[in-house]
């Protein structure tokens, strides 16, 4: 069989649906309304919440132990036995003593600041050492900590030609980069640090972006 043969068996055309131009448009969404997987949910995300198990424990200890002795003592007296001598005095000198008195007023100071440290445990998340990631389900929360996210930063500052080394900081919302250059144009390796540890900050997917500040330093003459 001669190729002149064999060419129209072996390239076929396949078939193709045309469309109208409006046709294609309706078909087709514009590409604005679809949102990113980087942008969906972001203004969502939330700092994670601690269990604050360390004070809640101790605040029902206190309480327990309070409410427990009193509980005895009331049910004493019912049974026609003395109250314990704590509660006796207690009575006479919350009746004898006046409000201005300096025991008075320092009791008071301290019950106001352990309400005001329970109440600012109960409105604030805690966990400050979790970052809060952007989600990459409905369903899935994901934290990532400073100290690994410092870590994980500072390992691509180290790959930077010139960098000697590199102590680096993650906050909230800043990260500090102190590094020492033992050569190479200072102005080159701080350029050259913050796009590599910029494109460092988006790979790790946070939902909050952190800024970054990058300090770049000879080392010191001995």
């Amino acid at each position: 069989m001669s190729d002149e043969e064999a060419e129209p068996n072996a390239t076929r055309r396949l078939p193709t649906l045309d469309k109208t131009p409006g046709e294609a448009d309706a078909a087709t969404p514009p590409a604005a309304d679809t949102p990113s997987p980087d942008t969906a949910g972001h203004d969502r995300v939330r700092r994670f919440w601690s269990a604050r198990r360390v004070p809640a424990a101790l605040v029902a200890l206190v309480l327990l132990a309070a409410a427990g002795l009193l509980l005895y003592d009331v049910a004493a007296v019912r049974a026609d036995r003395p109250a314990m001598a704590w509660r006796r005095r207690l009575a006479r000198e919350l009746a004898t003593r006046h409000l201005d008195n300096p025991w008075v007023l320092g009791a008071a100071a301290v019950a106001l600041v352990l309400g005001i440290w329970l109440f600012v445990l109960a409105v604030t998340p805690g966990l400050r050492q979790v970052l809060p990631m952007r989600p990459a389900a409905p369903d899935l929360r994901a934290g990532l900590d400073r100290a690994a996210a410092a870590l994980v930063l500072r390992d691509r500052a180290m790959e930077v030609a010139g960098v000697q080394s590199v102590r680096m900081a993650v906050s909230r919302r800043k990260a500090k980069a102190h590094c020492v250059s033992h050569f190479r144009e200072l102005d080159e390796v701080r350029a050259d640090l913050d796009t590599s540890l910029g494109e460092g900050l988006r790979q790790l997917g946070l939902a909050h972006e952190l800024r970054l500040t990058v300090d770049v330093r000879r080392p010191k003459k001995r």
